[in-house]
C-alpha cells in the first residue's frame, strides 16, 4: 500500500523525518521537558542536518536523563567531560555546555513564571501563527517573534539561542505551524481553522 499523502518536501522519505513531520512538527506543545528537549536539539542541530539530530535523538534522551531541565541543571564538569565521549549525541563541547546552562536558566524561567511553556505562549497570546505558505522558498529562517524571543532568551542567559534556532524551535513546537497550505498536516487541510 502506498502513501499517497502530500507532505511539506523537507522532510523527504526518510520514515525517521516522515514521522516527525507528520506526528510532531508544527504541533502545538505546552510540556515544558518537551520544549527543553526541543530548544536543546534545535541548538545542536547548529550547523548539521536535523536528520543527523533525529538519528541522535534517543541518545540525547538517555545521556540528558530525558531531557528533565532540574536534573539536568545540576550537571557537573564531569557530566560535560562523560557526554563529550558519548558517541549517541554530538560530541561538541559548546553545544554540551550550552545544554547544561540553557537548563539552569530554563528552571529560572520555571520558578519566575510558573511554567516556560506560560513564557513563552504568551508571545503568541496562546494560540499558535499559522502561516500558509506556498513553497518552501517562501518560508522565512526569521521572523520578528523568533527574533523578539531570541533576544530575551539570550538575555536571560541562554546560549545557541540565535533567531534561526529559535525560529526552527517555533516550528517544532507548534508555536508557528508552516507546514505548506497543499501538506496534509496544514490546519486547514485537518479543518482546525
Amino acid at each position: 500500500m502506498t502513501d499517497d499523502k502530500i507532505r511539506c518536501p523537507w522532510c523527504g522519505s526518510d520514515p525517521l523525518y516522515v514521522a516527525y513531520h507528520d506526528r510532531e512538527w508544527g504541533v502545538p506543545s505546552r510540556d515544558d521537558v518537551h520544549l527543553f528537549e526541543m530548544l536543546t536539539l534545535e541548538g545542536a542541530q547548529a550547523g548539521l542536518s536535523w536528520i543527523t539530530i533525529l538519528r541522535k535523538r534517543e541518545g540525547y534522551r538517555a545521556a540528558f536523563d530525558g531531557f528533565d531541565p532540574a536534573r539536568v541543571a545540576a550537571f557537573t564538569d564531569e557530566d560535560v567531560e562523560r557526554l563529550l565521549h558519548d558517541a549517541s549525541i554530538v560530541r561538541h563541547r559548546g553545544k554540551i555546555a550550552s545544554a547544561i546552562g540553557n537548563a539552569r536558566v530554563f528552571v529560572e524561567m520555571q520558578a519566575r513564571h510558573g511554567r516556560f511553556a506560560d513564557w513563552l505562549w504568551d508571545f503568541v497570546d496562546g494560540e499558535p501563527v499559522v502561516n500558509r505558505w506556498q513553497s518552501l522558498a517562501d518560508c522565512p529562517g526569521s521572523t520578528p517573534l523568533s527574533d523578539e524571543i531570541s533576544k530575551e532568551l539570550k538575555k536571560a542567559g541562554m546560549k545557541f539561542v540565535g533567531s534561526t534556532i529559535v525560529y526552527a524551535f517555533l516550528q517544532a513546537t507548534g508555536v508557528v505551524n508552516d507546514h505548506l497550505v497543499a501538506c496534509h498536516r496544514h490546519p486547514d487541510r485537518l479543518g482546525q481553522r
